[in-house]
């Protein structure tokens, strides 16, 4: 077992139920959890020792939504609108394989890791016929990475030919759909206490998947005891499309195939109404809010004001790095305020919810609060030191608001599972040049597939 880890003299933001913030506190991590929290000494033998002054320490962000396959597709479509980026998109997507989606995988992770993220999950729904172990590749670049990993296991059964958007090349039957599904819990998921890797279903949209898919999906996913996701409420074309092939709103058609409940969580949510919102609430559905993207596609403006109010459980998300390419993880919390602003006024959404929502909110939504989300003791090590003492920083009274409305402070270090992954601002699991060459090799390969 690695030496534990003492870190010392930081501004320490627990995110805990009382909300404590400890200025010059410390934390103690042995093996994979904080073992003790505390504005005194802590008494820690031979422990590594990490001066955290200058430095505010925080639970490690949580993504809930993004599609890391796209990391070498960013720039592109970048003037249009949801349905005009995705059926520009979709043709170049379809040459997807392993070697392309483990070279985005991992460019699309390290960025998250360097910008505080400690959590992810991530939404593969395009599975061309010759793309082979696709889910596969991201999970082995998560490892790589060393970040706790949530990918759902993603799909289209309606194709352009049958009135959806996407080509025939990335569909498959729902046969294959929950066979595959199946599959990929059984030789991923674990549901453990610690666990590094747990898979969700997660059909696409609406508009890219039967009602059969979707109800099947429901039933496949509580029978073997994981979660669910999808994309739901993310533009005013899905209220239309929504109403005219079913005759309902977004959640109305979701909630008549089974999906609501404390076991899903949905991507947007952008054009939820107050039924809408009511019905997340009572259901203890989830939401991953994901505001750079949202206003990158100019969809508009989440409620996430309204819908924390009303106890629904709210995420971050970076989405996918063609609709957002920065990906930074704290800048979501960043733009949750703007945007929540520009909404509701300079009330709307604090700077310490913001911060909550990028933590214990995120791990709420995933169902692991009692494991992730705070720094206190018994909960898993997953940790992030900003350093704060940069010119851009240092005299912002408000470590929060340094955090979350500065400048990207710089990561002195971050653990996840106990075990460090940045320092100084550097990634320490991988070589991030050869990672680069990599990820712009399978940009230039994957456009000449599509040409």
């Amino acid at each position: 077992m690695a030496p534990a880890t003492l870190i010392e003299n930081a501004f320490v933001l627990t995110v805990d139920a009382q909300r404590r913030e400890l200025p010059r506190a410390s934390v103690l991590i042995e093996g994979s959890t904080i073992v003790a929290v505390s504005t005194d000494p802590i008494e820690a033998g031979d422990a590594v020792r990490v001066d955290g002054r200058g430095c505010v320490l925080t639970p490690g962000l949580v993504n809930t939504h993004h599609h890391l396959y796209q990391w070498i597709t960013r720039g592109l479509a970048a003037d249009h609108t949801l349905f005009q980026w995705l059926t520009t998109l979709y043709p170049i997507w379809a040459g997807i394989d392993e070697e392309a989606l483990h070279a985005a995988a991992l460019g699309g992770l390290t960025q998250l890791a360097l910008s505080g993220c400690t959590t992810t999950t991530d939404h593969h729904y395009v599975f061309p016929r010759e793309g082979g172990d696709l889910l596969g590749a991201e999970i082995a670049a998560a490892a790589e990475i060393g970040l706790r990993f949530h990918p759902t296991r993603g799909s289209m059964d309606l194709s352009e030919k049958d009135g959806g958007l996407p080509p025939d090349t990335v569909v498959q039957t729902i046969d294959e759909i929950l066979a595959a599904s199946a599959d990929a819990v059984a030789r991923w998921h674990d549901p453990s206490r610690d666990s590094m890797l747990r898979i969700a279903l997660a059909p696409c949209s609406p508009f890219s998947v039967t009602t059969d898919l979707l109800r099947e999906s429901a039933a496949l996913a509580r029978e073997l005891g994981v979660r669910m996701h999808t994309h739901l409420a993310e533009s005013v074309d899905e209220n239309t499309y929504c109403a005219e092939h079913f005759g309902s709103t977004p959640l109305e058609y979701m909630e008549s195939v089974g999906w609501v409940g404390p076991d899903v969580w949905f991507a947007h949510g952008v054009e939820f109404d107050d039924a809408a919102i009511a019905r997340l609430a009572a259901t203890s559905t989830g939401v991953a809010h994901c505001p750079t993207s949202n206003a990158r596609l100019g969809n508009g403006i989440c409620r996430t004001r309204d819908l924390v109010d009303a106890g629904v459980p709210v995420g971050l998300g970076v989405d996918g790095a063609a609709s957002n390419e920065s990906a930074r993880m704290l800048e979501e919390a960043h733009q949750a305020v703007l945007m929540a602003r520009a909404r509701g006024g300079p009330t709307a959404l604090t700077t310490r919810t913001a911060l909550e929502l990028a933590t214990r909110g995120g791990a709420r939504v995933l169902g692991r609060e009692d494991e992730i989300g705070s720094i206190e003791p018994g909960k898993l090590a997953d940790l992030v030191l900003w350093d704060l003492s940069t010119v851009a920083h240092r005299d912002i009274d408000d470590p929060v608001a340094a955090l979350v409305l500065g400048a990207i402070p710089p990561i002195k270090a971050s653990w996840v599972q106990g075990i460090q992954v940045v320092a100084d601002g550097d990634l320490l699991t991988i070589d991030t040049e050869q990672m680069t060459t990599a990820v712009a090799t399978q940009h230039r390969r994957l456009l000449d597939k599509a040409r």
